[in-house]
């Protein structure tokens, strides 16, 4: 069904091809997951399977891409859209509707089917995501897991013949994970050919039906899921762990364990929906925690209320006992959103890096000389050169942000964020794109600033960086607060 063979592809003004002498198949009622390290060629093998190498990215296509034997090269792309769907990493790069309903009714009705059609095709996609009470909210309102689910019910509902999804659990929970993992089984037992490329592996053993590990473009090794429970190999190609422990349910609650930050009334919800957090209240220590919850539990959005980026409409936020406008705790810390382009603003990543330094050292002045509690941890002096060495960006310095990949863009926020030696550090999904090295070094940063006496709130539904970084969980949806003598100007939830 997807088949490549000796397959060459070099970008436009690049020097060196992106892939070299790649050849993979993937038979109908298969499964194939491609892994490996940031930059191995995976969203390239993705363009190619496709038909946007070279039709969109042009560039020089050199071997064979055919999909239900007919070649890439040589079929318009949205007839190849018909015959493969793709999911792309950021779901929102292939959305055309401002509602979930309209946005799967959308293909449908570009296709010319009739309305009955099309409304049935819409429900019965909305059933099988568990999506059906989304069908009237704004896109833009939606959770970046929901938004996933989203898009892969628009795709599924095409009925094509063979579907490429590109790290499809980033931005998953756990239980949206197994129900993907369920559904590949389904879109194999009725003779779909499934091309899955990740770097989260636990939750493809039993699922897929061989697996390719890329490096430096080149497919090399190739075998069942087995392989794969190698540590020497994972090791040596910068693998994710392929057995991990569901750590959430060990993980203490971090509410009323100290009183670093203290958060009380917080009321908020989005226009025209339902209350997300009803005079919630909660004390959080030094250390990492993990924001826990199911997607569309309001984990992003608590993270952008305590950064000022969405408003409360209510709530008191006080930092080592001092109170604190939630538009002013920025300068007090740091925030890394899930889509890192929209915290891209420089010409270089060394200007990115320069930049967040003298925030930092801006904020803190800032804070002080405004009555604010000075930062009493001693200031470590990181210069551009420290944080990109330690983020694997050093060969990357003179680059334009928006020229890098997803992963090594992630790394350059993060690396941002560190850069202001926040006290409060909130990180949404940091690894979502990350392979197994970079993941594990991020957990190392993340700890790191933990130990320097920063609150970090960890938004993830990655259970392998839950389990190697938080001291404890804040757990959403909150309950009920009461208020407590020993911090008469804060609650906590009982």
């Amino acid at each position: 069904m997807l088949r490549l063979t000796d397959v060459t592809y070099t970008y436009p003004h690049a020097t060196e091809p992106a892939v070299r002498d790649l050849s993979l198949r993937v038979r109908p009622g298969e499964a194939v997951l491609c892994t490996g390290p940031s930059g191995c060629g995976k969203s390239t093998l993705v363009r190619l399977a496709n038909g946007l190498c070279p039709h969109y990215y042009r560039g020089r296509l050199d071997g064979s891409v055919t999909v239900d034997g007919r070649r890439t090269a040589e079929t318009p792309l949205h007839e190849l859209a018909r015959l493969a769907g793709t999911l792309f990493q950021d779901p929102e790069n292939q959305f055309f509707a401002l509602t979930v309903g309209d946005e799967i009714a959308f293909a449908h009705e570009w296709r010319g089917s009739e309305p009955a059609h099309t409304l049935a095709a819409v429900q019965e996609a909305a059933r099988r995501f568990g999506i059906g009470h989304l069908l009237d909210q704004p896109i833009h309102d939606l959770s970046e897991g929901q938004k996933q689910k989203v898009a892969l019910a628009s795709i599924l509902s095409l009925g094509p013949r063979a579907v490429v999804l590109d790290e499809p659990t980033a931005n998953l929970d756990p239980e949206a994970t197994l129900a993907l993992a369920g559904e590949i089984r389904a879109l194999k037992a009725a003779g779909m050919a499934v091309l899955v490329v990740d770097h989260r592996l636990y939750w493809l053993e039993g699922v897929v039906d061989r697996v390719v590990v890329m490096a430096e473009g080149r497919i090399v090794e190739e075998g069942d899921f087995s392989i794969l429970h190698d540590d020497a190999l994972r090791r040596a190609r910068g693998l994710r762990a392929a057995r991990v422990a569901d750590p959430r349910t060990a993980l203490p609650e971090a509410s009323g364990r100290g009183d670093a930050l203290c958060v009380a009334d917080l009321r908020y919800a989005h226009r025209h929906g339902p209350e997300l957090f009803h005079g919630a209240s909660f004390l959080l220590p030094r250390g990492v925690i993990g924001v826990l919850g199911d997607n569309g539990a309001g984990k992003t959005t608590l993270a952008r209320l305590l950064t000022g980026l969405h408003r409360m409409h209510s709530g008191r936020l006080h930092l080592h006992g001092v109170p604190v406008r939630p538009d002013r705790l920025l300068r007090h810390g740091s925030i890394v959103l899930q889509n890192t382009d929209h915290q891209l603003h420089m010409k270089s990543v060394r200007e990115e890096i320069a930049a967040s330094i003298a925030a930092g050292a801006a904020g803190r002045a800032g804070a002080a000389g405004n009555g604010g509690r000075p930062d009493s941890r001693p200031a470590s002096r990181q210069t551009e050169d420290d944080l990109l060495r330690l983020f694997n960006l050093a060969h990357l310095a003179d680059r334009h942000p928006q020229s890098l990949s997803g992963g090594e863009k992630q790394r350059l926020v993060i690396a941002c964020g560190m850069a202001k030696q926040p006290e409060v550090l909130i990180l949404d999904e940091p690894t979502s794109g990350l392979d197994g090295h970079n993941m594990r070094l991020v957990a190392d940063a993340v700890r790191a600033a933990a130990a320097r006496g920063a609150v970090v709130l960890l938004v993830s539904h990655d259970l392998e960086l839950l389990s190697i970084t938080c001291d404890a969980a804040l757990r959403l949806p909150l309950r009920c607060p009461r208020t407590t003598k020993e911090n008469p100007q804060c609650s906590t939830i009982s």
